[in-house]
Parts: C-alpha cells; sequence; structure tokens
C-alpha cells in the first residue's frame, strides 16, 4: 500500500515558555489528523521527521500544541514557520483533495471526457473539483455519489454525473 503525505498545519507561533506552540490548519481534515501517530514536521514532505503530538490545551482558536522533544521557548521558536504533515494510506478521503491530482483527466463511467483537473475548491457543505474543458468550466462535488475512482496510474478521475451537472 503506497504511503501520501499531507499538509495540514504550520506552526505559527510560539505559546508560554515550555515549548507550546500554535498551528495555522491548511486542510479541513486538520481535526480528523491533528492526533494521529503518522505526524511529521520539516520545511517540505521528503525533509520531514517524524514528531509526536504530547498534549493540546485550549479551545478554538486558542488552542496551544505541545510536541515531545520541545520543552523550551527556543526550542519551540526553532520550528516556527514549519510545516506539520501527516502519513495516510491511499484509500482516505483526504488523497481526494490532494494536489497531487491536478492535471489528471476526468473522464464520466461511460468513457465520455469531461475535462482537465484545474483546481480543487473548499466549499462549506463539500469539496468540489474544478474541471476545464478547454470552453467550459464545470463544478464537480466530491461526494462519493459523484466521485466513482481515482486512477493515479492513468492519472484519471472517473465519475458518475448526475442530471445537470456537465450541463
Amino acid at each position: 500500500m503506497k504511503e501520501n503525505i499531507h499538509p495540514i498545519a504550520t506552526v505559527t507561533s510560539t505559546s508560554g515558555l515550555e515549548g507550546d506552540v500554535r498551528l495555522r490548519p491548511l486542510s479541513r481534515y486538520f481535526e480528523e489528523y491533528i492526533e494521529e501517530k503518522g505526524l511529521r514536521l520539516g520545511n517540505t514532505s521528503s525533509q520531514s521527521q517524524i514528531i509526536q503530538l504530547e498534549l493540546i490545551t485550549g479551545i478554538g482558536k486558542k488552542r496551544r500544541f505541545k510536541f515531545q522533544g520541545v520543552n523550551t521557548l527556543d526550542q519551540a521558536e526553532r520550528i516556527v514557520g514549519k510545516t506539520l504533515y501527516v502519513s495516510t494510506g491511499c484509500d482516505e478521503s483526504i488523497n481526494m483533495i490532494s494536489k497531487d491530482l491536478l492535471g489528471y483527466s476526468v473522464v464520466t463511467d461511460s468513457g465520455e471526457r469531461v475535462g482537465e483537473l484545474k483546481d480543487v475548491m473548499w466549499l462549506p457543505s463539500n469539496d468540489a473539483y474544478v474541471i476545464h474543458d478547454g470552453k467550459k468550466e464545470y463544478l464537480i462535488p466530491i461526494i462519493p455519489e459523484v466521485i466513482k475512482r481515482l486512477d493515479h496510474e492513468l492519472q484519471r478521475i472517473v465519475i458518475a454525473p448526475m442530471d445537470g451537472l456537465l450541463d
């Protein structure tokens, strides 16, 4: 099973004298993965190192995050600006909004080409793919009823269009 690494937050500032930091989420899946064991910290995903979350204190935007091995203000200042990544399996939801999908061809389940994936939008109810066919732009909701499969080998997304979706 292929492992994927996705950015979920950036360390924005220190908080207190004991190594706590504040994070800015980079993904709508931040809450799902922040307490995962596969967290990595670094400037890039390839140069990141495994890190363990020790404690979360506070609520809402005032939350503070404490990582193992970061115990002083000086140590916390060294990780400000770094990105927090999560390692995931290939069948997890976060992979549906990966920037690695940009440029994939989008086709219907009957084989008709719809266009090329140009962007992923975060909308209040669900995410959506922005598809261009050269003339038109389509917004395709990223829901199981529409997105049938991702074929990474052929760089293709297969959809089952609902009535009116491609009009």
